[in-house]
């Protein structure tokens, strides 16, 4: 059975507050541990007020404490923003508290704009280094050699799976170097990711706990009981990422009919674009839009994510969502 995962950025809709979001995250997670997904995973993102997910280790701990099986982690910490040992002691702490539950994603980006990472004290030459930090958190979470005086406590021998976020070509490189898992941010940066994908499992270098590439594919999707009314939710991330895109990010907007026709034609054919990898509609037009995108780039998992106002509506679309995986599972297992 091909795995399913959740991408969960805790957004905060027009009309509510960051703490609804937070809670509205846990209750997702469960929802989703039900319906059988395999990770929940949630993305650090700093001064968004659509976003509630700014202390991604907190609000994860949070969620983990309200579930039981489901795999939890970063998709993902923005590596350059903090010291290695810090996010090491983080998520050693998260993996001691829930043993054999925790992950940890790794981005290169800042996740905010640059004013913001100013504040965050972040060195903007940072990500420069990224490919070394990677190499030292992961030494943290080893066991700790004799005499060894810097330890990552809690952390040492928890051995927390990473995993390398990209959009571009430089993360499937490092990916396949470090032979670490990659996860690819098709979500909304689609445009590399054919190539990104041939690069990493062309290159990739095997390590001792991934003897093979390991490869997810991030996807939307608005799930609903008809086509017209799960476009009609998607307005809602649509209208999301143009107020994002022309530098006016807000609270997720409500859900509009005629988003098409509000819509300038150039904002509305870059949305499309940067959300290109989304599967919206009835269950069977769902299914089918996942189906093409499993043969198409064979993931070793598909996480998806799905911003959609309404609460309720969500927890909707993940449940159809999970329905179509199984489906698509159990196909290609009888295949």
């Amino acid at each position: 059975m091909l795995p399913y995962s959740v991408l969960d950025l805790s957004p905060v809709p027009e009309g509510t507050d960051a703490r609804t979001a937070l809670l509205n995250s846990a209750d997702l997670a469960r929802h989703c541990e039900a319906l059988g997904y395999h990770r929940f995973w949630m993305a650090e993102h700093h001064n968004m007020p659509g976003i509630a997910s700014a202390a991604t280790s907190v609000a994860l701990g949070f969620v983990a404490s309200q579930t039981e099986r489901i795999r939890i982690g970063a998709g993902g910490v923005m590596l350059p923003n903090h010291a290695p040992l810090v996010i090491a002691e983080q998520f050693g702490t998260l993996a001691t508290l829930y043993p054999d539950r925790i992950d940890l994603g790794l981005g290169r980006a800042p996740g905010t704009d640059m004013g913001t990472a100013r504040a965050l004290r972040r060195n903007l030459e940072a990500s420069d280094s990224f490919p070394q930090d990677v190499v030292e958190l992961m030494a943290y979470f080893e066991p700790a050699g004799d005499g060894q005086r810097l330890r990552a406590i809690p952390g040492e021998g928890t051995r927390v799976p990473l995993f390398i976020l990209g959009s571009s070509l430089f993360g499937a490189q490092l990916a396949a170097h470090l032979g670490l898992p990659y996860a690819f941010a098709s979500h909304f940066a689609p445009g590399a990711l054919d190539q990104a994908l041939e690069i990493y499992r062309e290159t990739y270098r095997p390590s001792e706990r991934w003897r093979e590439p390991y490869f997810i594919l991030a996807a939307n999707v608005f799930a609903a009981e008809t086509d017209e009314e799960a476009v009609y939710l998607k307005s809602s991330m649509q209208q999301a990422f143009v107020n994002l895109r022309t530098g006016n990010p807000g609270k997720l907007p409500r859900p509009i009919d005629d988003f098409v026709k509000r819509t300038d034609p150039a904002a509305r054919a870059m949305v499309d674009q940067a959300l290109s990898v989304s599967a919206t509609g009835s269950p069977q037009t769902v299914e089918r839009a996942l189906a093409d995108l499993v043969r198409r780039y064979s993931p070793d998992e598909i996480i998806l994510t799905g911003q959609i106002h309404d609460h309720a509506a969500r927890k909707r679309s993940f449940a159809i969502a999970a329905e179509a995986m199984k489906a698509i599972g159990t196909a290609r297992d009888a295949a």
